[in-house]
């Protein structure tokens, strides 16, 4: 997984600096932070709908959408894919009430 993921990092850092004509990542990227992230939040609402639905193609389609445009998020952040990654094995065998709990926000 974390290959896939990687490469397809790759790829949303190659088509960011293309032109906002030719390429769909450059231009959500044009648009900037806002509309990306609201491009997430729908991607996320079609991926709940669709696992409602019972169709597990159609929320393997939605989930591929939602991580697509999430890791567009993340790199205009200026988080990676292996940032992520690290969080989440630090997280690991804590519980997740205790990982909440030890938050400061």
């Amino acid at each position: 997984m974390r290959d896939t993921l990687n490469r397809l990092e790759t790829v949303i850092a190659e088509r960011r600096s293309a032109s906002a004509d030719s390429s769909y990542v450059a231009a959500l990227f044009a648009k900037g932070r806002e509309k990306i992230a609201q491009k997430v939040g729908e991607e996320a609402t079609e991926t709940v709908i669709a696992s409602l639905s019972g169709d597990a193609a159609q929320l393997t389609a939605e989930a591929a959408d939602l991580i697509f445009h999430l890791l567009i998020l993340l790199a205009e952040g200026g988080v990676s894919v292996d940032d992520v990654l690290t969080e989440l094995d630090r997280r690991d065998g804590i519980s997740g009430i205790a990982e909440k709990a030890s938050r400061t926000e």
